[in-house]
């Protein structure tokens, strides 16, 4: 999926403030409107832009108690692994969910709105499953940065 420079200026706007306007984009990017939705949707359709979000509290929506959990399989077989990705995927409490390396299979982003809360997921979630091994929860104490910006190399050829 190759991008030019100009789609690399495109992507730095748009992770800033996607709620930005075709015209300011554009014009920020050196573009017209149309051209520039044209560039907004080519990067949509070919999956380099993946959604348009907006990054809500989870203090401010009543799940102030956030966890991260490693999460260790029994058994790493692709069937297993691929049921675990999607019960994360239908699991409204993960937040974020990554297949890793390293002493955990799983890194898991969890909201809750109470430990209690937490502990109910725990049960349903990890201790039903004899796929699981172990978890291991690690209490946010102060979320630093927030946010999905990546990064984007300009590319030096057109």
């Amino acid at each position: 999926m190759p991008y030019d420079r100009i789609d690399a200026r495109i992507l730095k706007i748009v992770q800033k403030n996607n709620r930005l306007t075709s015209e300011v984009i554009g014009e920020l990017a050196g573009l017209s409107a149309t051209a520039c939705q044209r560039r907004l949707k080519r990067l949509r359709s070919e999956g380099i832009i993946e959604s348009d979000v907006s990054i809500v509290s989870p203090k401010a929506v009543g799940r102030p108690i956030q966890m991260l959990v490693l999460v260790t399989m029994e058994r790493e077989r692709s069937d297993i692994i691929d049921r675990f990705k999607k019960a994360i995927k239908s699991s409204v409490e993960v937040v974020n969910g990554f297949y890793v390396t390293g002493d955990a299979d799983f890194v898991l982003y969890v909201t809750a709105s109470s430990m209690e809360e937490y502990e109910e997921f725990t049960q349903r979630f990890f201790y039903v499953n004899p796929d699981i091994k172990g978890f291991k929860t690690m209490v946010v104490l102060d979320r630093v940065k927030a946010g999905f910006a990546v990064p984007v190399e300009t590319p030096c050829k057109e």
